[in-house]
């Protein structure tokens, strides 16, 4: 029943009709939990009450699979707004973007030519801009994107992995020679069994080994994850192994488990939570119901009190 409410739940993630219809509630439909607002001022608030406990924070300007180049300008724009933003307010910030968003259904020339123009105002600042991995189909061009913009602004743009891939290890091996700033995650999209490991227990396994490969290379890891297991895994290797905090990073969504972000970093580990913002919440919110089915409960309540 889980999984079928899980598909059902990404299935209506991509749903034009289903998103139209959610916008009319905006965030009272229960999104505001995991969306920090509308406009970059909410979102650097948020991230401003993050940093006062001790917490960094990653913006994510919301939007995806935008269909217009003006779309995709725009957006760009936006991405740049926040990175001024950031700037202007002294937060412990860096940005997250998604490709779709910049139009790279379409025209994979004008999302390079928008990516640089972000990571060089990023690496202008001495910021930092993350690629997000999305599904599998946008995988190999993330990749290589990531590849040109590490060729000329370095360390100043880093990739997504994703756990459930199977070819996420054999990617890994094939960047060390960038050394790159890798965040890790399970993965949200539904992906066929061709590509991606069906069971979470393979899944959990092949993040582990992810996360350890990662830092004998001695290169960092952002580890994004909410299960206390892989934490306490990933906390007994650095350990045992020597390695130093400095090396590594949690990562958690805004929303999600508040009070474990601020136990981690009271315990003196990096803690950085992925705050995103934005009209264009619906997918990113959907992705966020389907990994925990049980807070399909939480948003109906807020539709009935609405």
């Amino acid at each position: 029943m889980e999984r079928l409410m899980r598909n059902t739940l990404l299935y209506l993630s991509r749903n034009r009709l289903a998103h139209r219809t959610a916008k009319r509630f905006g965030l009272r439909l229960g999104a505001s939990r995991f969306v920090a607002g509308v406009t970059v001022s909410e979102a650097i608030r948020a991230v401003t009450g993050l940093n006062e406990a001790g917490i960094e924070g990653t913006l994510d300007h919301l939007g995806e699979y935008v269909e217009t180049k003006e779309a995709a300008a725009e957006a760009a724009e936006a991405c740049l707004h926040t990175l001024d933003e950031i700037e202007k307010a002294g937060i412990r910030c860096n940005l997250s973007v998604k490709l779709t968003q910049l139009g790279l259904d379409f025209s994979a020339g004008d999302c390079r030519s928008h990516m640089r123009r972000i990571v060089g105002r990023a690496a202008e600042y001495g910021s930092f801009v993350r690629i997000d991995m999305e599904d599998y189909a946008h995988n190999e061009p993330a990749i290589e994107l990531f590849q040109s913009l590490h060729n000329e602004f370095g360390g100043a743009v880093g990739l997504v992995l994703q756990a459930y891939l199977y070819k996420s290890e054999a990617d890994l091996d094939r960047l060390a020679v960038y050394a790159p700033n890798v965040r890790l995650v399970k993965g949200a999209y539904k992906e066929p069994a061709e590509v991606a490991f069906p069971d979470k227990s393979d899944v959990d396994r092949n993040f582990i080994r992810l996360i350890e490969k990662q830092l004998r290379n001695g290169h960092y890891a952002a580890v994004a994850t909410h299960d206390d297991r892989i934490i306490d895994s990933v906390i007994r290797f650095a350990k045992e192994s020597g390695m130093p905090r400095s090396g590594f990073e949690f990562q958690m969504l805004y929303g999600i488990r508040p009070q474990r972000q601020r136990e981690l970093a009271g315990l003196g580990y990096k803690m950085r939570v992925y705050v995103p913002f934005g009209r264009d919440w619906y997918g990113y919110f959907m992705r966020r119901l389907a990994e925990r089915p049980a807070n399909v409960s939480f948003v109906l309540k807020s539709m009935f009190k609405s």
